[in-house]
């Protein structure tokens, strides 16, 4: 009797040939849950919101300092002087403050952010709108021209060459020459180098003016307990001229601040003396320890005008003569039109000289 045929077993190989591949096991994904997508399928990166956190805080620090950097130029004058002269400080190294802008700008490109970048914009116009203007080149006619020409020169006690100083004085061609930080032994050499192109001059204290034309009605102006102060009428060929030398007390920077308070005072004492100068054309010449943005100088400043911030070329900075970085020195005027003002060259002081051409 025959058999049926009985079944084949199927092979391993066979089986794994046929049968259909098995569904991808899901992976986890970064929450804990289950992602929906095969294995291969990676989600794309995504820092962390708590380091992203730190690179952000960074960038509104970059710009606050910057908003902040724009009001203290922009509010400068509402600063207080109360305590340690904070005001009076700022106001002097007020055209440094532009410091910040490239700073802050290479702190915003090195975060690569478009925020600080944008908030550094605001210091940069602020310090433009203060100063923009005298980076521009004003004078009107060059170095000369105009009715009178006039130099101004904190000379240095301590400066060991008073006669080589004279020199470069005379060859500026000034018609009035103001010298303040005079001693007696210097006094004396100023004069003797500069008599041949100066035949009047007046001394008193530590002040003097030499001039190309008659000095009348010289007297000193009492701004401090001693004279660093003279007033004397210039009879120049176009009408008098009340021309003053002026050296205000010092200031210092201390532990205790920025201290001014005698300079502030001799600074009302000689604004009196201008309320009362009768003369229509006034010329005040000098050392001033202060800047014309300087608020404590305003019952001068403010009846006065600036020869350099109306006629010069630049900010015209004149200390220290080494490297200068403030203008403490300056020529104002009323009733007269600054033409020209500019620094001379360095001499064996530690101020640079300054000069101004000035007509009716």
């Amino acid at each position: 009797m025959l058999s049926p045929p009985r079944a084949e077993a199927a092979s391993p190989a066979t089986d794994a040939a046929t049968a259909p591949d098995p569904e991808p096991e899901p992976r986890p994904a970064s929450d804990g849950s289950e992602s929906a997508g095969p294995a291969s399928t990676r989600p794309a990166f995504t820092r962390p919101a708590s380091r992203r956190r730190p690179a952000r805080r960074a960038d509104h620090l970059i710009a606050a300092a910057a908003v902040l950097c724009a009001a203290l130029m922009a509010l400068h004058a509402w600063i207080p002087n109360a305590g340690v002269n904070a005001g009076s400080l700022l106001q002097t190294l007020l055209p440094w403050t532009g410091l910040c802008v490239p700073v802050l700008l290479v702190l915003a490109a090195v975060r690569r952010s478009r925020t600080a970048a944008v908030a550094v914009l605001a210091p940069a116009v602020v310090w433009v709108t203060l100063f923009g203007g005298a980076l521009t080149d004003k004078r009107s006619e060059g170095v000369g021209g105009g009715d009178l020409t006039v130099v101004s020169h904190n000379v240095g006690e301590g400066n060991t060459d008073p006669a080589g100083t004279a020199r470069v004085l005379a060859a500026a061609g000034a018609d009035v020459l103001a010298l303040e930080e005079l001693s007696d032994a210097s006094a004396a050499v100023y004069s003797r180098e500069l008599a041949a192109a100066y035949p009047h001059h007046a001394v008193i204290g530590g002040v003097g003016l030499w001039s190309r034309h008659p000095l009348a009605d010289v007297k000193a102006v009492p701004i401090m307990p001693w004279t660093r102060a003279l007033r004397a009428t210039a009879r120049t060929p176009d009408g008098p001229v009340a021309v003053y030398a002026v050296h205000l007390a010092s200031v210092r920077v201390s532990a205790a601040g920025f201290t001014t308070g005698r300079r502030n005072d001799a600074a009302r004492e000689l604004a009196a003396a201008l309320r009362a100068e009768p003369a229509p054309r006034v010329v005040v010449l000098g050392d001033f320890n202060g800047t014309y943005q300087d608020g404590a100088l305003d019952p001068v400043t403010s009846q006065l005008r600036s020869a350099q911030r109306e006629a010069g070329d630049g900010l015209g900075f004149t200390w220290p003569a080494a490297f200068p970085m403030v203008r403490i020195d300056d020529v104002l005027v009323r009733g007269m039109t600054a033409r020209a003002a500019w620094t001379l060259p360095a001499t064996g002081s530690d101020h640079l000289p300054v000069a101004a051409t000035l007509s009716r």
